[in-house]
């Protein structure tokens, strides 16, 4: 079978070959034994990195994979395979690799010149566009990553309340700052009780100072927020939200637990924080649009970049006027030599013109589609595995144990070894059928794909569900 997209806004991509009913990923050029380039690659990079990588979700067994090229809805590694990438990294690439449009754009700018000491144009532009679509957003300010983001969002809340503490909620990943990956990866012999968690560091050497400036609560729960949010109230200045957490398997927030938030917030004089560095592709208006309320402070980051690295605060001017320094030093100073940078703005400004309304209600249906099709599959053959997500944004977990927090998301998905098990014989086994998706089952959609990516996804799943997974059916 022969791979091609049927996406009317998908720029021109090879024709693809796939394994299974599409062909097979060879064993030895797919990362399973020492004899591809990938595998003599990262003999290489050991040598000057640190487990030869510089990511974390790079470090698989018993290497990476090493990229050659994408175009489209496709990846080929540097041994000719070609896979579909439905994790598109991390779900920065909302279109895909190289779209026409964002390969000009960028291709233009740099014969003009990849950087200045001065500002560029179309930074005005962008900043325009991403104010006009999310609720309540007057002013932008760019930096280059989300996890910069969120941190100077936080800056800004202690910045503009004079408060010295910040809530976040267990098991959400927010970024690398100290404070925000706090209680990222808790476990039953350190997390405390249900409804008041413990903080608990991440990182070695994380000060014990830092500990008392953040209060941890649990995610979707509505009685833990306003007994803990009303406590503590006069030395809360920012409440950090993500309304669909990845390392929570992609688990929706509940709206009445969102609502409550919101509420919380405004009546206290604490500011919201919602990070939107995944979820902003959601909803033309992002997460705020799709649950229907205004964060004080918006993060962003992934898509807005068009592929590059990026990071933005939006707010309304009040709350954005931190930044001011116009007048003066201002309240939380920030630099940032490639803060809207030329190529980022580029790339950004291309990509986002291109994420039409349309563009989004059609991934967005793409994604419920491959959710149903998936749960259908799995009761047919009997498996104990369901799905996740909103949208096009989507997991898949070997497990029949649902979850709504961080800690039921640990017993059904870490605690078992047998479902870590099956979890990874579902990576391995999608992956030498040339489907790319996280270890964790997390995936996303792009505008390069259509009916024939899902069929070829569900055609993989299919196989790798019964033989893969030793399900009959």
């Amino acid at each position: 079978m022969q791979i091609a997209t049927d996406a009317a806004s998908a720029p021109p991509a090879p024709v693809l070959t796939m394994p299974g009913s599409f062909g097979t990923v060879s064993s030895s050029t797919a990362g399973t034994t020492t004899t591809s380039r990938s595998a003599e690659l990262h003999d290489a990079a050991l040598r000057v990195m640190p487990g030869g990588t510089s990511r974390a979700v790079h470090q698989t067994s018993p290497h990476p994979i090493y990229a050659r090229e994408g175009s489209g809805s496709t990846v080929t590694d540097v041994d000719g395979n070609r896979y579909l990438d439905f994790y598109n990294n991390a779900s920065s690439l909302i279109h895909g690799h190289a779209h026409p449009a964002i390969v000009s754009a960028i291709t233009d700018q740099a014969r003009r010149g990849t950087a200045f000491s001065l500002p560029v144009e179309n930074q005005i532009e962008l900043a325009e566009l991403l104010c006009s679509r999310i609720p309540g957003a007057e002013h932008a300010r760019f930096v280059n990553s989300g996890s910069e983001a969120v941190l100077l969002a936080v800056k800004v809340a202690r910045a503009l309340t004079g408060r010295p503490k910040v809530v976040k909620f267990e098991g959400l990943y927010h970024g690398c700052a100290d404070g925000a990956e706090l209680s990222l990866e808790s476990t039953p012999d350190n997390w405390g009780s249900d409804q008041a968690p413990n903080t608990v560091p991440h990182t070695g050497g994380t000060p014990a100072g830092l500990l008392d400036s953040v209060i941890v609560l649990p995610f979707n729960d509505i009685e833990a927020a306003e007994l803990v949010i009303t406590a503590h109230a006069s030395e809360l200045a920012g409440v950090v939200i993500d309304i669909l957490p990845s390392r929570i398997g992609v688990t929706p927030a509940h709206r009445e637990w969102v609502q409550a938030v919101r509420r919380l917030t405004r009546e206290f004089g604490i500011l919201l924080i919602s990070d939107e560095v995944v979820t902003f592709r959601l909803d033309y208006g992002g997460a705020q649009a799709l649950y229907g309320f205004d964060a004080d402070i918006t993060t962003l980051g992934k898509t807005i970049g068009g592929g590059l690295p990026v990071g933005a605060l939006v707010g309304p001017r009040d709350v954005m006027r931190a930044f001011d320094g116009s007048r003066g030093r201002a309240l939380v100073p920030n630099a940032g030599t490639f803060n809207a940078n030329p190529l980022t703005v580029a790339a950004g400004l291309a990509a986002m013109n291109a994420l039409t309304e349309s563009e989004i209600q059609r991934i967005n249906q793409m994604g419920e589609s491959l959710r149903a099709r998936a749960d259908a599959l799995f009761a047919n053959v009997g498996a104990p595995a369901h799905t996740s997500g909103i949208g096009s944004l989507f997991g898949i977990h070997m497990t029949d144990r649902r979850f709504s927090d961080y800690r039921q998301y640990w017993h059904a998905c870490i605690e078992d070894p047998a479902v870590k098990l099956r979890q990874r014989r579902l990576y391995d086994s999608l992956r030498e059928r040339g489907i790319l998706l996280s270890a964790a089952g997390v995936g996303s959609l792009s505008t390069a794909m259509g009916s024939v990516e899902l069929d070829a996804f569900h055609e993989a799943l299919a196989d790798s569900v019964r033989e893969g997974l030793g399900v009959k059916g």
